[in-house]
């Protein structure tokens, strides 16, 4: 990693400004109609927003050869990023939204998603996050479910059509939940694994490569 260094610390900082700056411009365009409070109810902003300061402090510190954001709170952006990539592509993609901005929708949906999931490959935490540990990574989705269910009853909004349970009733809504969990717990799984393999193939090719990310 020593020679990559400046070139992940360059993209990590870029992916940064562009999610910022998309966020930005989506959140004044919020502001324009009053509806910050939409704005911020979104998984997907929450975990772009986690994803930019993540990925900006860790460019930084890369690039100052310091310690950057604790593996653990990148694992769960990481997580957090690549779910969202996944539920769009899977369950929102296909839906008509015009209020959305094109080219912001790529950038939180898909950019930030899929480089996220490839710096985890590229430079992945060591010593790996353990999948145990990596549970505590679930505590902000299930507050975020429980948020979303109050706050939808309170003032008659869903962000995402799953968890509408005025369109199918609470059942759906259950099955939906059940099913994005086990993709939760999949994913958290899959990248401890990743974390562990890539780390293990690193560690025998380069054994004195120290760097700190």
């Amino acid at each position: 990693m020593t020679r990559a260094r400046l070139p992940v610390a360059a993209y990590r900082i870029g992916v940064a400004v562009l999610t910022a700056v998309a966020l930005g411009f989506t959140a004044y365009r919020s502001s324009l109609s009053g509806g910050l409070g939409n704005f911020f109810s979104f998984f997907t902003i929450l975990s772009n927003i986690l994803g930019t300061l993540v990925f900006f402090a860790g460019g930084a510190a890369l690039a100052a050869r310091r310690a950057g954001a604790p593996d653990l709170l990148r694992g769960a952006a990481a997580l957090y990023l690549v779910i969202t990539g996944i539920v769009y592509g899977i369950a929102l993609a296909h839906y008509d939204t015009p209020e959305v901005i094109p080219w912001v929708n790529v950038v939180v949906h898909r950019v930030t998603p899929a480089v996220f999931a490839i710096d985890w490959l590229i430079d992945p935490p060591r010593p790996a996050p353990r999948f145990p540990r990596a549970l505590v990574w679930l505590v902000f989705p299930m507050l975020y479910l429980l948020y979303t269910l109050v706050r939808g009853a309170v003032v008659d909004w869903y962000p995402y059509p799953f968890l509408d349970p005025r369109v199918h009733g609470y059942a759906a809504v259950a099955v939906g939940c059940v099913l994005v969990a086990a993709a939760f717990i999949a994913v958290a799984w899959l990248l401890c694994w990743v974390a562990g393999r890539r780390g293990a193939r690193r560690e025998a090719t380069h054994p004195n490569d120290n760097r700190r990310r």
